[in-house]
């Protein structure tokens, strides 16, 4: 089982609190979708004798796209690579561009799956974050979208400044009114160099308050454990049998391959990373050079990416497979660093598997940087 993750690096505005690789000029866009051809082509021979499960549209802004954009993408996998007739197919979207036609269209498509970037159902957040669409326009894309497609997820940010406990509790139950099997949340982050950290040091925007996001991440655990969510990965919450089959993948150390410029990819053992600079990428495909750059993961890099990702997950981090895959010494070692967040009931061990209590769940990166054996 593998994936493929395709960058479409265009917005038609930037967020205020994004660091990810995009570009607000869209003059590049053919260009740029023949170079995503032709890389598809460079590289398909990393997946032979691969079924791909997941094909997985991010960004940046995949729906600025058109329609047949995207199938004809599609139609060039489906050529190259062996895919699967059940794979799950997904594309970002933002609200602004989810009109009726665009969805009636994408439902006639191989697409079979939307996640959706609302963010907040409150305009004063949206024009905080700088988004490209207003509240009604995240309402208005949920009512039309439910239409066409049933394997819907949506994005909704915590912790953002000015924001109160009670407006979360409406975000929440505003988006559990349209009946979404799948929720993504995340606590609203200070990268470095983004429009949000310049408003912050400027005295423009509050500072993100770390308590405030801690009591709107157990309000949202709450809420959708009572609607009959299952919190399956530490920002991620699904209905059963619509889990994300292509974060899935990637929580678990199934390989996929990146396409696109900043695209990461990863087969088991090396880690990959496009160049992230637009013109550069394209100038590089063109001339049937692949701008990347590879790392062999040592066997400690291995086994920190299993206890970050295992950690975040319900699947925990297998004892089982850590003596299995890295050795008696890395066990030892996992547990003696373990043992002071056992005492503290921040983690647990069951059916010998190590995984964060709902007390630690919070907290989990954190933790799971604590268990990180040093590269020696």
């Amino acid at each position: 089982m593998a994936g493929i993750y395709i960058h479409i690096p265009f917005c038609k505005q930037a967020c205020h609190y994004c660091d990810f690789h995009f570009s607000t000029s869209l003059k590049q866009e053919d260009k740029m979708l023949s170079a995503l051809k032709v890389e598809l082509i460079l590289r398909k021979n990393e997946m032979k004798n691969t079924t791909i499960e997941t094909i997985y549209f991010g960004g940046g802004t995949p729906s600025i796209l058109k329609v047949e954009d995207i199938e004809w993408l599609i139609g060039l996998i489906k050529i190259d690579y062996q895919v699967s007739e059940t794979a799950e197919i997904t594309l970002e979207a933002n609200p602004d561009d989810l009109n009726p036609e665009y969805l009636k269209a994408l439902s006639k498509s191989s697409v079979n799956r939307l996640s959706i970037g609302i963010q907040s159902f409150f305009e004063d957040d949206l024009k905080l974050m700088n988004r490209a669409h207003n509240a009604n326009e995240a309402k208005t894309c949920l009512e039309q979208a439910t239409q066409y497609f049933s394997n819907i997820s949506i994005d909704l940010i915590y912790g953002i400044p000015g924001s109160t406990n009670e407006r979360w509790i409406e975000n929440i139950d505003t988006a559990l009114g349209f009946n979404i099997p799948h929720i993504s949340s995340y606590a609203l982050t200070v990268e470095p160099k983004t429009a949000l950290e310049h408003f912050i040091k400027k005295g423009i925007i509050a500072n993100v308050d770390d308590d405030l996001a801690n009591e709107q991440f157990h309000i949202l655990i709450e809420k959708l454990n009572q609607n009959g969510f299952v919190h399956y990965e530490l920002s991620n919450f699904g209905k059963e049998g619509f889990f994300s089959r292509n974060n899935s993948a990637y929580w678990q150390g199934k390989p996929y391959l990146g396409i696109g410029p900043s695209a990461h990819s990863f087969d088991g053992t090396t880690r990959g990373w496009n160049i992230n600079n637009n013109s550069k990428y394209i100038k590089s495909i063109l001339n049937h050079e692949l701008p990347i750059e590879i790392e062999t993961l040592t066997v400690t890099d291995a086994y920190n990416e299993y206890v970050m990702t295992g950690l975040r997950t319900i699947w925990g981090v297998s004892l089982d497979k850590v003596e299995r895959d890295f050795g008696k010494d890395y066990k030892s070692y996992l547990l003696s660093q373990a043992d002071n967040h056992l005492k503290n009931e921040l983690l647990y061990i069951e059916e010998n598997k190590l995984l964060v209590t709902k007390k630690g769940k919070f907290l989990s990166d954190g933790i799971a940087s604590d268990l990180f054996k040093i590269n020696t």
